[in-house]
């Protein structure tokens, strides 16, 4: 048994409906009793793509002790279901940054004599959350000008702090901006004053659940994908603090240190204070 990320159901808010189970292709879901049950911890990966694929935000990711994601056995369980399956999976990896078990996935069919899909096969038969998949766009050029228009400073998706894999490429080496959900909505230059040129997550730490994976998230884009600083935006408002202590546990929790900056903002979006921590 180890401490790692798995998905965690809550059965008050689960009605049923089964939108989770074909959106896990690793096969570790099934409706049991008229609820959505993990039905095994070896075939949950903790990536969580099926986090949006539930209508009544009954799945979360949380870090417990459970056994360890076995890839080779998940492998067993997906080449059965076809070619579709297989390729489903193989996305779902790709898009959550999960090298090492793709890596994983490849060898055993290729050991089995399998063909790896094709990347240019029709989309329709992803079970992925769209909303989940890793975007690294900041090289594209854009234009500044075009139209009298200021263009977006967002370099990647997703940005949700749940969602995102705090080993994916654009966190490496980077200058990050972990923004409190309202300030975007407060500060009328947010783009230009504040996210041009960090990678972006946001979080708010009065209405999300599951705030110690809020941890363990910082902290391995800390220790594993050294990020260079971390600029923490937040509202005025005596909920939004605690945004700046989650990253002060991160921190504590880290083998490495980074500068924290911590910036308040007003509800009219004016800035009340900018420090380093």
């Amino acid at each position: 048994m180890v401490q790692r990320d798995i998905i965690k159901i809550n059965e008050d808010k689960c009605n049923g409906c089964g939108l989770c189970v074909p959106n896990c292709p690793e096969g570790a879901l099934q409706i049991i009793d008229g609820k959505a049950r993990l039905v095994s911890d070896l075939f949950c990966d903790g990536l969580g793509a099926c986090i949006g694929n539930c209508p009544e935000g009954a799945i979360s990711v949380e870090k417990r002790e459970a056994e360890e994601y076995d890839e080779k056995k998940v492998m067993e369980n997906i080449i059965k279901q076809g070619k579709n399956t297989i390729k489903a999976h193989l996305e779902h990896l790709e898009n959550h940054g999960a090298d090492k078990y793709l890596k994983e996935a490849k060898d055993f069919l290729k050991e089995r004599g399998i063909d790896i899909p094709e990347k240019k096969e029709s989309t329709k038969t992803r079970s992925f959350c769209p909303g989940s998949k890793i975007m690294d766009f900041s090289r594209e050029e854009k234009n500044q000008n075009e139209g009298g228009k200021r263009t977006s400073e967002l370099k990647q998706w997703p940005i949700q702090l749940h969602l995102v894999s705090p080993n994916a490429p654009y966190f490496v080496g980077k200058d990050v901006l972990l923004a409190a959900d309202c300030t975007a909505f407060s500060i009328g230059d947010f783009h230009k004053d504040f996210l041009k040129g960090k990678t972006l997550i946001i979080a708010c730490p009065k209405l999300d659940s599951n705030i110690d994976v809020y941890v363990e998230k910082l902290r391995k884009m800390i220790d594993e994908s050294r990020i260079n600083t971390l600029t923490v935006l937040v509202m005025e408002v005596p909920c939004c603090s605690s945004l700046l202590q989650i990253a002060k546990k991160a921190l504590n929790s880290a083998s490495r240190k980074i500068p924290i900056k911590l910036i308040v903002v007003g509800l009219n979006g004016e800035v009340l204070t900018e420090e380093w921590i």
